[in-house]
Parts: C-alpha cells; structure tokens; sequence
C-alpha cells in the first residue's frame, strides 16, 4: 500500500525489509531452537533453508530467474542468521528448563 500510494519507491525499502527478513529469520530460528531443545544449529537451519527455498520458488517460478550471486550471499547469510537463533534459543531454553 505504501508503493502504491505514496511516492516511496522499492529501492527506498531495501534496507528496511532486508532487516525485518534478518530479524524474522533470528526469530524463527529461536522458536524452533527452543521447542526442539536440542541440535539447534540443525533446527536454525532448517528453518533459514525452508524460508530459502520458498523465496528461490517464488523467484525462479515467477519471474523465471535464477539468484544472482548477491542474491546467494543473502540466502547464506540468512540461513546462518537463523542458526544462530536456534543455537540460542537451545541454550535459553535449557537454562529456564534448569533453573
């Protein structure tokens, strides 16, 4: 709503929307690290992988194309993004669970 009725164009939204992709992804790994209990680093990125997969569909069914190699640095990074929240969400979750 805010392209098409305002003046904002996508490249003004760039950092914006690559920093909540970042955040979800943390999130998500975390919740998933935190329900499994366990092998964190597995759960984060699984979830960082699926979220991958689904966007490259989206992309290479859609618009017919392939990532780019920014596109991959992206893709990697957010799957590590979200290993990181699972490997923290084991580790918090195993401290509320000891205490």
């Amino acid at each position: 709503m805010l392209l098409r009725f305002t003046s904002l164009q996508e490249s003004s939204l760039q950092f914006i929307i690559t920093a909540i992709s970042f955040v979800s992804l943390f999130i998500g790994g975390f919740i998933s690290g935190g329900k499994g209990k366990q092998k964190g680093w597995l759960l984060g990125g699984l979830t960082g992988i699926i979220y991958s997969i689904i966007i490259f569909l989206f992309h290479y069914l859609g618009y017919d194309k392939l990532f780019n190699f920014q596109q991959m640095i992206y893709h990697i990074c957010f799957i590590l993004t979200a290993m990181m929240g699972g490997i923290l969400g084991v580790n918090l979750s195993n401290k509320s669970r000891n205490a």
